[in-house]
Order: C-alpha cells, then sequence, then structure tokens
C-alpha cells in the first residue's frame, strides 16, 4: 500500500514537471514573438507622427559618457526642444522601412562650432555615438549633405573615407537661422534621396542598411524641432531629382 502511494506521489510529480517544462516553453516562445514583433520594421499605410509634442513617449536616448538627456532635450508647448550639448541623439523605439520622412526645424542659434545636428535614417543597434545609419546632414549651411556613419556604405559613397559626405547637389536651399527648415527623406529600400524645403538635395543607392530607428542629433547647434512623421512613400509627389 505504502509503495502504491509513493509511486502515485511520483507519478504525480512526474506530471506536473512536464507541466511546468510546458508552460515555460509556451512563455519563452511568446516572450520571443514578442521581442521578435517589436523589432520588426513598420512600413506605414498612412501619416505616424513620431511626437506627441508632450513628451519622449516611444523614444530612446543615446548621450556620450552617458549623460543626463533631460539637460539636453526637453518638450514645451509641443515643440522639442535640443539644447546640442553634449553629443548624442534622440532615436524612435520602433523600426522603419519604405516611408517618407517629414522633419520641420529650425536653429534658434548659431556661434562657431555651435552649428551642427542632423537627422539620421536606419539607425542601427548597438546604441553608440556615432551609430550606424545614414545621416541627412543639418550642419548650418550644409543641409542636404549625406553622411554614412559608423561602417554603413552605399555605392556613391565607397572608397571613401568615413567622415567625407556626399556633398549635396546643387546650391544651398535652408532657411535662415531661426526660420523653419523641411527635411524630407524618401527611404525606399535601399535608396535615400533628401529634400530641403521642397527642393531635391541629394541622393545616394545600395545602401547597405535599409529600415531602423529614426533620430536626431544633438551636435553643437540648439535646435527647435515641430513636426517629425512618416508617410507611405506614395503620399506626396516630391520634386523629381
Amino acid at each position: 500500500m505504502i509503495s502504491a502511494l509513493i509511486l502515485m506521489n511520483m507519478k504525480s510529480k512526474s506530471r506536473f514537471a512536464r507541466v511546468v517544462v510546458v508552460i515555460f516553453l509556451a512563455l519563452c516562445c511568446w516572450e520571443s514573438a514578442i521581442t521578435q514583433d517589436a523589432a520588426k520594421p513598420i512600413t506605414p499605410t498612412s501619416r505616424i507622427d513620431l511626437s506627441n509634442g508632450k513628451d519622449f513617449s516611444g523614444w530612446a536616448f543615446c548621450m556620450k559618457n552617458h549623460a543626463d538627456p533631460t539637460k539636453t532635450w526637453s518638450v514645451t508647448n509641443g515643440v522639442i526642444h535640443c539644447t546640442g550639448k553634449p553629443t548624442g541623439y534622440l532615436r524612435t523605439e520602433k523600426n522603419f522601412q519604405d516611408y517618407k520622412l517629414t522633419v520641420e526645424w529650425r536653429f534658434v542659434k548659431v556661434t562657431p562650432k555651435a552649428n551642427n545636428t542632423g537627422v539620421l535614417v536606419h539607425i542601427q543597434k548597438p546604441d553608440k555615438v556615432w551609430p550606424a545609419c545614414v545621416q541627412i546632414q543639418g550642419k548650418y549651411d550644409h543641409q542636404g549633405d549625406l553622411f554614412l556613419m559608423a561602417g554603413a556604405e552605399s555605392k556613391e559613397h565607397r572608397g571613401m573615407d568615413a567622415n567625407t559626405p556626399l556633398p549635396r547637389h546643387g546650391p544651398s536651399n535652408e532657411k535662415p537661422v531661426g526660420e523653419w527648415n523641411t527635411c524630407e527623406a524618401v527611404c525606399d529600400g535601399n535608396s535615400v534621396k533628401a529634400y530641403i524645403n521642397g527642393k531635391f538635395a541629394n541622393e545616394t543607392t545600395d545602401c547597405t542598411v535599409s529600415s531602423g530607428a529614426i533620430g536626431i542629433q544633438s551636435e553643437g547647434g540648439e535646435i527647435e524641432i515641430r513636426k517629425i512623421y512618416v508617410e507611405p512613400l506614395k503620399s506626396k509627389p516630391l520634386q523629381k531629382p
């Protein structure tokens, strides 16, 4: 009788252990699916505003020497403000591919060596200053240059130094300091086209990065951003190159 009870107890424990293992494996699969879904790039089917105008929900920071981002970035009256110091960037938590990005921004002021920023697309992890991505240059009097950063490459940039940009096409089309600029990036497959205030500025093709996070640089210049959103590629006709 005692032996039978012991045997039944052992079988019960064995069944319980199997149930625990099954539940554990199911939870692991569920967590993995959630993680993969979060990392899967979004292709917008309608306009997506990336800033809620109130706080930095949906955004992440990467600052040099792990500096406190709240001393650099803030939101007031629906406008994102960046002091420009120290260097770093603000990026979306979600990844995007095949989209048109619009950023309306301006310099609050510029001084020598405090006149730089940039719009980053296809940001790759790990976060570091600076990450692998494509940058639409925002430096004063250089808006529209394209940088292939931290190992990212393209057909037009191969063989060039990492710190050498693809120069914009034609003269500058940026607004005076204090006025709002509109930077548009058309990210279509592995190509990136840049438009400054409605005018075609640059293009690079066969990029080694074609999806990722979207970001704004803190790089010396004090700036404000009043709109930042993505749309489907065919949402609005743009001037052709």
